[in-house]
């Protein structure tokens, strides 16, 4: 497992770094510098060039080393030992200079690729619990699915559980993206399909893994823990929230992230069918907020199906890890963007939710009506004249719930920031925001949590400052 130690590069990808820097420099050094500095870097290019296979390489060190490797041809006439009274061999100046200048190019532009694209490196959850993992996949008898023409074909969702666990420092931790490595490769290539990036951009994503084992064992006594339900953004995966799943987790919640089939980017059944999103805009608005209603709709359909299997796993109808664990009486329905309209849609439909969270999320209810549910809305850093009427529908909405609810804003925030994407996507403040790669995330999680703890738990204190502290905060 590759360790990054700077600005996300390993060990070796810094020697290579290095190496490939003193290359470039070595053909202009002084005579007594050129030689001792060509054999170092030489060296230290090829170790590293080795270690690098070995571990695996990523794309954005090839330039780096092919970099390197054609300064070493600037440098290398420097290398045999000179006769004395001789003057030192060096390339001529006139290919060298355009040469080394495109050599250099090549590196810095594979370090910046380095820099902008990391492998993810997911925060330690905080809470006294490790944490697990498991995938299972459920089918509504009760449901037809809706974006195919079979009248058989019922609705089926891919669920994520990230659950307490007990300790196991030896254990193998889960893929981010996928069951297997595999998996993960094919949700990769289908979210970079679906948001129009080219495949490489998510690589490093599709080889992350995460702080949570595998179906490992629950944590040990009897007690039951919280539930929440995530819905992921529109064509995202149940993945994509991992970090706020695991501090969850680790602090004696139950998160369930659902894959949502025919939305969701990829969703890979047990059965090794591929589902890829039929999501489509048409251009036209009214046409896309009817079809952006419908996709809801199913959603928070989902979400109420899943609470109820999650019931059945608890009282042992379904066989599972988590089998009388599960305090379904204390579920929370959350979600980010599409997903966060979905858990307001699921709470006004099914008063099993006790409290709702959307993360940035316009609200989609074609008909919304009064609801008895706290919740807590995380919204971006909106800028004047941006999405104008985004914060007056989202105030309406929470103003029709009978509970006190919190509308907190985040300073230096983006949509993706509620997310999983600071830690891997190029930190551009308008696409993750100006908060760095893990202050986001961080924030997200303590503010969910402190809303949790309060509206599941019934923990004493004072939300609305401990609110505060991440935010602007508007209390309803």
């Amino acid at each position: 497992m590759t360790v990054t130690v700077f600005f996300g590069l390993s060990l070796a990808e810094l020697s290579a770094l290095a190496a490939a820097v003193v290359l470039v420099l070595a053909r202009w050094l002084p005579p007594g510098a050129r030689r001792p500095s060509t054999w170092a870097g030489a060296a230290a290019l090829a170790v590293s060039a080795i270690v690098l296979a070995v571990l695996g390489i990523r794309w954005q060190l090839i330039p780096v080393l092919a970099g390197g490797a054609v300064a070493l041809t600037f440098a290398a006439p420097s290398l045999p030992r000179r006769h004395a009274g001789r003057p030192a061999r060096r390339a001529r100046w006139w290919p060298a200079l355009p040469g080394s200048a495109a050599c250099l190019a090549l590196v810095l532009a594979g370090a910046a690729a380095a820099w902008a694209l990391p492998r993810p490196v997911f925060p330690k959850p905080s809470g006294a619990y490790a944490v697990g993992t498991t995938v299972v996949q459920w089918t509504d008898l009760d449901r037809a699915e809706t974006a195919t023409s079979r009248t058989d074909d019922k609705r089926t969702v891919v669920v994520q559980l990230w659950y307490p666990a007990q300790r196991d420092p030896a254990a193998r931790r889960a893929w981010y993206l996928g069951r297997t490595a595999q998996e993960a490769r094919l949700v990769a290539r289908g979210e970079a399909d679906y948001l129009g990036l080219p495949s490489f951009i998510l690589d490093e994503a599709a080889r992350a893994h995460t702080r949570s084992v595998p179906d490992t064992p629950v944590a040990a006594g009897g007690g039951r823990f919280p539930v929440v339900l995530f819905s992921p953004g529109l064509g995202g995966v149940r993945t994509q929230s991992t970090a706020w799943a695991e501090e969850l987790a680790g602090r004696g919640y139950v998160v369930a992230a659902l894959d949502h089939p025919y939305d969701s980017a990829v969703v890979t059944l047990t059965d090794g069918q591929t589902i890829r999103t039929r999501v489509t805009s048409t251009g036209d608005q009214a046409e896309d907020d009817r079809r952006a209603a419908g996709w809801t709709a199913v959603r928070a359909a989902d979400l109420g199906f899943v609470l109820t299997q999650l019931g059945r796993l608890d009282r042992g109808e379904i066989p599972g890890l988590l089998t009388g664990r599960l305090d379904i009486h204390r579920a929370a329905a959350t979600g980010h963007s599409l997903g966060g309209a979905a858990a307001l849609q699921a709470a006004r439909q099914d008063p099993r939710f006790a409290a709702v969270i959307d993360m940035d999320g316009f609200p989609r209810d074609p008909a919304p009506q009064p609801f008895d549910q706290p919740v807590l809305a995380l919204t971006h850093d909106v800028k004047p004249g941006e999405e104008p009427d985004y914060i007056p529908r989202l105030t309406r909405v929470l103003q029709l719930s009978t509970a006190t609810s919190y509308r907190l804003t985040v300073p230096g925030s983006a949509h993706l920031t509620f997310t999983d994407a600071p830690l891997f996507l190029p930190p551009l403040p308008t696409l993750i925001g100006s908060l760095g790669r893990t202050t986001g995330p961080r924030i997200t999680a303590a503010a969910t949590v402190a809303f949790l703890d309060a509206v599941l738990r019934g923990e004493s204190g004072d939300l609305a400052a401990a609110l505060s502290r991440y935010g602007h905060l508007t209390v309803l």
